[in-house]
């Protein structure tokens, strides 16, 4: 079965994000991590409501001047930073848990080996409706389809050269 949060479980898990401690920030990110959370901090405090979504219809009813406003601003900026683009997020993890044919179903190593063995050369074929084929090995030569028959001719414009 398909498991898929919706859109509503993944904002919220986007949010609560910030504050998981096992989302340790790397080395080279480590300062903006820890200015971005230092800002956040200053202007909530210890409110541990969730905040509103950023440019969504809460966010947007908030004055201007509200710290989670500008907390939101700040979380998403920092999410954006750290996993990109949330429609992207969310599509890769829908790619991830999509079903995936079974193993068994593929093909073996000796099945894969016998198609990729070098199949034997075909015969040259002129075909109706189709310019003259080249001949390997002759050239200047074409073979055309005459009257439903496989007519071997040198190729005027070799004739006029020489």
């Amino acid at each position: 079965m398909d498991r898929v949060p919706h859109r509503g479980q993944a904002d919220e898990a986007l949010r609560r994000a910030r504050a998981a401690p096992s989302a340790k920030p790397t080395r080279d990110d480590e300062p903006t991590a820890l200015w971005a959370t230092a800002r956040v901090t200053e202007l909530l405090g210890d409110d541990t409501t969730l905040l509103p979504r950023y440019g969504g219809r809460e966010w947007g009813c908030l004055p201007n001047a509200a710290p989670q406003k500008a907390a939101a601003v700040f979380t998403a900026a920092e999410m954006w930073r750290k996993y990109g683009d949330e429609e992207e997020l969310l599509a890769w993890f829908r790619e991830a848990h999509r079903a995936r044919p079974p193993l068994a179903s593929r093909k073996t190593l000796a099945e894969l080996n016998e198609l990729a063995r070098p199949q034997p050369p075909r015969a040259v074929t002129a075909s109706s409706g189709w310019p003259p084929v080249a001949i390997p090995g002759r050239p200047g030569w074409r073979r055309h389809l005459v009257d439903g028959k496989q007519v071997d001719r040198l190729d005027n414009a070799q004739e006029s050269a020489a």
